[in-house]
């Protein structure tokens, strides 16, 4: 019995190293190889952390350097860590929340694989792949388009048509998606920290328009509009809340700026002076780290600056001037005719009325359509250091390059006023019974001794 049953063994033993044989032979020539293959390198392999791809949009390198995104912050802190790639979402919170208006779209997708020991050892078996899609938006390029925004455009100054006649878009206008591009490429994984739809189509154009007869030059910018609230004159306003005073985030400085006029000191000397103390006292501790006592010089330095500034200079205010903000890469840029520059002469149009303002300050390099607390309160009287007074893209800016004063001094409404006026008469004129803001001086009156 026992030797019978040894020879029916033998066959089975001789099919089966047939059918292994095949196997071997088949399964190069499978997807199961790709897999078996990884698993075993999952397995004999020390595990490496790897970084998921991150598909971010393709563009061109700009022609010009980017600028710091953040140029316009005083009291800056150290940068938190560039992320790897890995995108966390905190406990409980949605990771459709964390993109603010980003369209999120999510699909769930399951394949058969290998055994749980060896599939939970591989990083591309449990992970979420994202890619974040931009489309980069077209400039407006003729009248008929812009009046889409505002129909009244043409009927406030008639002379523009002839000029789009020969209107061409800046290439401003794509070093500013570009840098909106980029900004979003560096915080790519971090949905919380890439600019909302609404911030990055913050531009309808830029155009460099020239008048026929004239040769007057006009930089005309389609855009928003949101509020700025920075600057200081210990000369015109020697007081102000303390609330701003001790703020570490407001801005005493605006890039247009005069010799200071009296003796009165600048109510944010204080403030800055004391933040001067606060960061002396520290460094002192025997706690602070090596690292930390770095940052503190560099702040010190950067605190002293700006008391000297301070104290030498006066600045718009935000609050009290109507002024306008434009990048600070095309507010240094001299090589291009159109691009403008701090001081000049500018229209800020809206619905039907027009308000005569200056370049007043620079912005960052990755958006636009900003103006003055003052400017934008006539727009709209709800308007706020944090709420902007329109939403959509109905802001014509118009600026006359190179029509800044010769010398720079304290704003002289009037003196605007006039002055946008005759530079509109050199590109057709106003519109019949189109009629320019009126500016009133809002400032404490200070007494004469």
């Amino acid at each position: 019995m026992k030797r019978r049953k040894g020879r029916r063994g033998l066959p089975l033993l001789g099919g089966a190293a047939l059918l292994l044989v095949c196997f071997l032979i088949v399964i190069p020539f499978t997807p199961i190889a790709g897999k078996i293959k990884r698993g075993l390198k999952e397995v004999f392999s020390p595990e490496k952390e790897e970084v998921p791809v991150v598909v971010a949009p393709q563009v061109e390198p700009s022609s010009l350097p980017l600028l710091d995104p953040e140029e316009r912050l005083i009291d800056p802190a150290p940068d938190p860590p560039v992320p790897t790639g890995r995108l966390v979402a905190p406990d409980g919170v949605s990771i459709t929340k964390l993109s603010k208006d980003i369209d999120l779209k999510v699909e769930f997708k399951s394949e058969e694989g290998g055994l749980a020991s060896v599939e939970r050892g591989k990083r591309d078996s449990y992970q979420a792949e994202y890619t974040l899609h931009v489309t980069l938006p077209k400039a407006s390029e003729t009248l008929e388009e812009l009046e889409r925004v505002n129909p009244d455009l043409g009927k406030l100054l008639p002379g523009l048509e002839e000029m789009f006649s020969t209107a061409q878009v800046s290439s401003w206008y794509r070093k500013l998606y570009l840098n909106k591009s980029e900004r979003v490429k560096k915080n790519v994984a971090r949905l919380d920290e890439i600019l909302t739809r609404h911030n990055f189509y913050d531009c309808e154009t830029m155009l460099n328009m020239k008048h026929p007869e004239s040769g007057r030059r006009v930089f005309l910018m389609q855009a928003e509009m949101d509020v700025v609230s920075d600057g200081s004159d210990g000369d015109r306003l020697p007081e102000m809340p303390d609330e701003i005073v001790k703020s570490t985030y407001y801005q005493p400085f605006t890039s247009y700026g005069w010799k200071k006029q009296t003796d009165v000191p600048n109510p944010m000397v204080k403030g800055w002076e004391d933040r001067i103390g606060k960061a002396k006292a520290e460094m002192a501790m025997a706690a602070t780290s090596p690292d930390r006592k770095s940052w503190l010089r560099d702040r010190i330095k950067m605190l002293e600056r700006g008391v000297g500034d301070m104290k030498a200079r006066s600045f718009l205010i935000a609050e009290y001037d109507p002024f306008i903000v434009i990048p600070v890469n095309l507010l240094t840029d001299r090589s291009d005719a159109y691009a403008p520059n701090v001081g000049d002469y500018a229209l800020v149009i809206h619905g039907k009325k027009l308000y005569p303002a200056i370049v007043g300050d620079g912005g960052p390099t990755f958006k636009v359509g900003e103006g003055s607390l003052r400017l934008a309160k006539a727009l709209n009287a709800r308007a706020s250091p944090y709420g902007r007074p329109v939403e959509q893209l109905v802001v014509t800016y118009l600026v006359f390059p190179r029509s800044a004063a010769a010398k720079k001094s304290a704003p002289n409404y009037g003196q605007w006023r006039i002055k946008c006026g005759e530079l509109v008469e050199e590109i057709g004129g106003f519109g019949e019974g189109v009629v320019m803001h009126e500016w009133e001086d809002l400032l404490p009156q200070q007494e004469v001794e």
